[in-house]
């Protein structure tokens, strides 16, 4: 292999590390193994590391533009009554069967509602309103195998909750894209609650794309950052009005997006700054086309054919992106634009008196 040492260097540009949590963590035991990375985090030697494999493998994958699996959190059931009612809507009220964890399936509105009661009976207890489920999607671009999909979620959800937890899964085919309704009970076999974070979501994203691999279908789970691309950084409820929006179905903005053009025209007029993370985005992707680069140049120095090909992907990458853009970013260019308009409009608009012979009598006032 052409990387050597550099390759866990380059592995880290191309997946995240998250800090960890532990605020109100009743396992000091496990807390401390995890900063001081000991006992189940401490490093594994390059003979044991999966990363001398797949580091290449990934950044071929990234810089040929394969397809990116999406895996959201969609939203948090509280109770029977609204858990029963997300079920009827991810089983279009019986036209889509609804499967078990066991693969048996739930076409009756009765079954599902059992189904909601169960899981949300045991939590009588708690004080207030509790979560009975979280609802999460799976999606894959348009062209993409809808059972294919299916199996690889199957085997992601067992793989990663399937010991603790049990769930729900819909496929959903009546969008473009295939995507796949997952519906997780809250309550584990061992009373842990299933409340995934972003380093939750992301390694449910990694093993959804390892089985649609393994099913033949080529998928990765990388950070945006990695792609060169600005942080999304919008919840799926403003992603659909926003959608709404740009097909005509709403004509109202946003108060995110009002916001936004609020902010951006200050800092257009200098009267504000850019947000921090802007600049330390621009950072970040500097700093991975710099590992992109050693890679393409160790790429090179090889004997391998399809090793030099990688090389020139890689730089080709690189070059399409001299510059990552944000959401701020964007922002900000039109409401620049907007500014140099209106100059322009004030410095060509005539004075009232231009155009008129000198000596010519103003019009007569309007009578009321």
């Amino acid at each position: 292999m052409p990387f050597g040492d550099r390759e866990d260097e380059l592995w880290e540009a191309m997946k995240p590390s998250f800090k960890p949590r532990l605020v109100s963590d009743p396992n000091l035991k496990y807390a401390r193994h995890l900063v001081n990375g000991t006992g189940p985090f401490a490093t594994r030697t390059p003979a044991t590391s999966h990363v001398r494999g797949d580091a290449r493998a990934t950044l071929a994958r990234v810089v040929r533009r394969t397809p990116e699996v999406l895996v959201k959190v969609t939203g948090r059931k509280k109770g029977a009554k609204h858990l029963a009612a997300h079920l009827d809507y991810i089983g279009r009220h019986g036209d889509i069967p609804l499967e078990t964890r066991d693969g048996e399936q739930i076409a009756t509105k009765e079954d599902a509602q059992r189904i909601a009661d169960e899981w949300s009976d045991p939590l009588y207890w708690r004080q207030g309103t509790t979560v009975s489920a979280v609802a999460m999607v799976f999606s894959m671009p348009a062209g993409t195998d809808a059972e294919t999909v299916k199996q690889a979620v199957r085997e992601a959800a067992e793989r990663m909750i399937g010991d603790n937890h049990d769930y729900l899964m819909a496929l959903h085919t009546d969008t473009p894209r295939p995507h796949v309704h997952l519906t997780v009970q809250a309550e584990g076999v061992d009373r842990k609650r299933f409340d995934p974070r972003r380093e939750d979501l992301f390694r449910f994203r990694e093993a959804f794309a390892e089985a649609l691999r393994s099913r033949g279908i080529e998928a990765e789970a990388t950070p945006r950052y990695t792609r060169g691309q600005g942080r999304a950084g919008t919840s799926m409820a403003l992603t659909q009005l926003r959608a709404r929006i740009r097909s005509g179905a709403s004509r109202q903005p946003t108060e995110a997006d009002l916001r936004q053009a609020r902010e951006a025209m200050q800092i257009a007029l200098g009267k504000a700054h850019q947000p921090a993370f802007v600049s330390k985005t621009r950072a970040r992707w500097q700093d991975t086309k710099r590992r992109y680069e050693v890679a393409a140049e160790r790429l090179d120095r090889s004997a391998d054919r399809e090793d030099r090909k990688l090389a020139r992907d890689v730089r080709q990458f690189i070059q399409e992106r001299g510059s990552i853009e944000t959401v701020p970013d964007r922002m900000l260019r039109e409401a620049e634009t907007r500014v140099r308009e209106a100059q322009e409009r004030t410095r060509t608009r005539p004075s009232p008196d231009q155009g008129a012979p000198r000596g010519t009598p103003p019009p007569p006032s309007r009578r009321r």
